[in-house]
């Protein structure tokens, strides 16, 4: 039985690690780099936007993960 759970938790660790050594970045362009923090704008977006952006939409983007709206919102 101890054996059992030994095997099954080192089964465990080893797909943790492998799951945290190829976790992507799903939202970030191949021009970021290691960076934990997306840089604002659609050029910095891995998945283009449809349209073009407005300054609403830029500032947004840049004011990102604050609570506030940008002030011409």
């Amino acid at each position: 039985m101890l054996l059992k759970l030994l095997a099954l938790g080192g089964i465990g660790y080893a797909g943790y690690r492998y799951l945290e050594k190829n976790k992507s970045k799903a939202a970030f362009a191949d021009n970021q780099g290691d960076a934990s923090i997306r840089d604002a704008g659609p050029e910095s977006m891995r998945d283009k936007p449809d349209g073009t952006w407005t300054k609403a939409d830029e500032e947004s983007d840049e004011s990102f993960p604050a609570s506030d709206p940008p002030a011409n919102y």
